[in-house]
């Protein structure tokens, strides 16, 4: 979604959905196809990202959403019961997503196999969608050092890597809270996570977000929404937020003029 006089990094809106296994196999082709329409009534979106896979990129097609995955392995061959990120982008996917909480806590993913994936979904011209976030409360200053970690482990400092990526910054504590992370620590965080890499890289908030959260990060380059948006009309709500944050960045520099004259 572009957004012209947008206050964040490149001027891009992400709003991202992970069904995480929620969700049914008709459940999931079912919420597409909701998702399908409210994008279809919505012509000033330029793309919103959405994760299942082969039937939703049938659902998806002519749309402009694009297609994510959740996961995928570091390479091909002799890794059972995994999904090869070759055979996502021959699926039609856009994005992986990489480095979850759930994924490091329950499945032992380290650095180095979150380095592994990014380099391999990057080779499959695929966009990682990398997660950060600190695993317990800490200060703005010592989230975001922390947060840089994650991304230099990631990336090895590789420019070419970090240019390659979409950080979603979800600190662990507020996954699945009953409220999203303050306003301000967010936007103190994201502010100084892009003044260390530059504004190439887009940084989208995850961690209990919902509507009305958007309008209050101005740092941000979008949402990664969980459960609330399971509902697809919910998702609509923050879409449109999304939208009229768009319109009112295009807005601002005609009434700045006006305001000099």
């Amino acid at each position: 979604m572009s957004t012209s006089g947008s206050s964040a990094g490149n001027g891009t809106l992400f709003i991202g959905v992970s069904t995480k296994m929620y969700l049914g196999y008709q459940e999931s082709l079912r919420w597409l196809s909701e998702v399908r329409c409210i994008v279809d009534d919505r012509p000033g979106l330029a793309a919103e990202h959405s994760t299942v896979l082969e039937p939703a990129a049938r659902i998806l097609a002519g749309s402009p959403v694009l297609l994510g995955a959740q996961n995928c392995a570091w390479g091909g061959g002799p890794l059972t019961g995994e999904v090869s990120p070759g055979m996502l982008a021959e699926l039609g996917v856009s994005l992986v997503e990489i480095g979850h909480a759930e994924r490091r806590r329950l499945f032992g993913e380290d650095d180095a196999v979150v380095a592994r994936k990014v380099r391999a979904a990057v080779d499959h011209s695929l966009t990682p969608l990398l997660c950060i976030g600190e695993p317990d409360r800490l200060d703005a200053g010592a989230a975001a050092d922390f947060c840089l970690g994650q991304v230099h482990a990631a990336t090895g400092g590789s420019p070419t890597l970090l240019n390659r990526l979409v950080l979603a910054y979800e600190p662990v504590w507020a996954i699945g809270a009953q409220e999203p992370a303050p306003a301000q620590h967010v936007n103190a965080v994201l502010t100084s996570i892009r003044t260390a890499l530059g504004p190439g890289c887009p940084i989208i908030y995850g961690g209990s977000a919902g509507p009305g959260l958007l309008p209050q990060l101005p740092a941000a380059d979008g949402l990664f929404l969980g459960r609330f948006a399971h509902d697809a009309a919910n998702l609509g709500r923050v879409l449109d937020e999304a939208l009229l944050q768009r319109q009112a960045g295009a807005d601002a520099p005609a009434r700045s003029s006006s305001r000099r004259s």
